[in-house]
């Protein structure tokens, strides 16, 4: 079968989905990755997974997954396959409902093409030609932004590489922030996703966010659908470590952006 780049993605997201989907509840096996991070079984074989299936259409093309790292051809005529098999892995093991499988394409220096699978929901968020599109129940429809809401979710997750100047966490326990938004803390990227789908006002995270398997395909997909992107200085995301602040429209973003300069100043 000759499936298109955006069909590729969908269908290996979409296969990782259903394996952490048939392992939600059941007992997981832990693999220690630091003293406060973890995977599980559930992480290496939805990946295992997403893997086959991508090399098995690009067998040419690097891939680069969370737990296995890097593989596939070297020379590979700069496209990359950004893998990640099960963003909240912690939410996950304890039986909490918010988990995202991300599977984006970097070809010639930009992500375009990208699916968020959401594995207990069923709902596919995906990317393409500027397309943002949310499948459900077999069915797509297009998806746009839309800040009406009012939440903004918080990434509070370490590292934190801007803790010195700014700390997304903050924001939870500042007067300014609440009397606008409504916080929520998901520990996922599914978050991400929910911003162009405008079920989200905003989404706001510190980090290295460069060729990041947790946040490409939900950058690409947000980018897609007209969200405001940029990193936690107002910049366009580039090669600097400066964090993620994605609105749905320009007001939510000068706001947040306004609220993170003051509580830098205060740092």
């Amino acid at each position: 079968m000759n499936l298109s780049d955006s069909a590729l993605a969908r269908t290996a997201a979409e296969a990782g989905a259903a394996i952490v989907r048939s392992r939600y509840g059941a007992t997981l096996t832990r693999i220690a990755k630091s003293p406060n991070d973890f995977a599980t079984d559930a992480d290496i074989d939805a990946e295992r997974v997403i893997l086959d299936v991508v090399r098995s259409h690009r067998p040419l093309d690097a891939l680069v997954a969370e737990e296995s790292g890097q593989s596939g051809q070297s020379g590979a005529g700069d496209r990359t396959w950004l893998i990640d098999p099960l963003c909240g892995t912690l939410n996950f093991a304890a039986e909490t409902p918010l988990a995202a499988v991300n599977v984006a394409l970097r070809a010639h220096g930009r992500v375009d093409v990208a699916a968020v699978a959401d594995p207990i929901s069923g709902e596919i968020f995906w990317t393409d030609e500027g397309r943002a599109v949310l499948r459900r129940d077999g069915s797509d429809e297009p998806i746009a932004p839309n800040a009406q809401s009012l939440i903004v979710d918080i990434n509070i997750d370490a590292p934190f590489p801007n803790g010195a100047t700014f700390r997304a966490a903050d924001l939870l326990g500042d007067n300014a922030f609440l009397d606008i938004f409504r916080p929520r803390v998901i520990s996922s990227t599914l978050a991400v996703a929910w911003v162009a789908a405008g079920r989200r006002a905003a989404y706001v995270t510190d980090g290295d966010l460069r060729d990041n398997v947790h946040f490409s395909a939900g950058i690409a997909l947000c980018q897609a659908a007209g969200c405001v992107v940029t990193d936690l200085h107002g910049a366009p995301l580039g090669a600097e470590v400066n964090g993620l602040v994605v609105a749905a429209d320009h007001s939510t973003h000068e706001a947040l952006l306004g609220l993170i300069r003051s509580r830098s100043r205060r740092s």
